[in-house]
């Protein structure tokens, strides 16, 4: 990985995604804390995660949780999708919680607005779940501190699919 990627991974201020967030100007948003953009553990969890359990999964094409989830597939990952409105995705059972999934989990990738995040962090520790990942733009230091407290390794505001490809590269 270049020094100018590792740079940008631990810098302590993120502009913001404008796919994730809809802003088209490059607005800061609130620091993070440099302990979830640890650049040894998001390598490990890229390189050594099976299962994906993708919380907030949504039909709409358009959306950046279809395309993540879709690449994930594409690349060998088991899918667990959660959303308790779906019951299925792309030939995949859909699960109304992460309590509903069977087996278990490696990263929690979370496509929910940051207010949920805490929410879905509290059960992803009751679960057993290996990892919560905040996706771009969900940025909750409350989620974050649950779910380390409760073991789990965390990761805010980077893309599962954006760092696989540029850590394992495209499978």
């Amino acid at each position: 990985m270049s020094a100018t990627r590792r740079r940008r991974l631990t810098a302590d201020k993120v502009t913001p995604h404008r796919a994730a967030t809809g802003d088209t100007g490059d607005v800061h948003r609130t620091e993070i804390d440099p302990i979830w953009q640890d650049l040894a553990v998001l390598e490990r969890l890229v390189r050594e995660s099976r299962t994906i359990a993708v919380v907030g999964l949504s039909a709409d094409e358009r959306r950046p949780s279809h395309g993540v989830a879709s690449y994930l597939v594409a690349s060998g990952l088991t899918l667990f999708p959660v959303n308790p409105a779906l019951t299925e995705w792309q030939g995949l059972r859909a699960y109304p919680s992460l309590a509903d999934v069977p087996g278990p989990i490696d990263v929690v990738d979370v496509f929910r607005r940051p207010e949920h995040a805490v929410a879905v962090a509290h059960e992803a520790v009751a679960v057993g779940a290996g990892a919560l990942w905040l996706q771009l733009g969900v940025i909750s230091q409350e989620a974050a501190e649950v779910a380390a407290a409760g073991g789990l390794d965390v990761v805010v505001d980077r893309c599962f699919a954006v760092e696989h490809r540029e850590v394992v590269g495209w499978s």
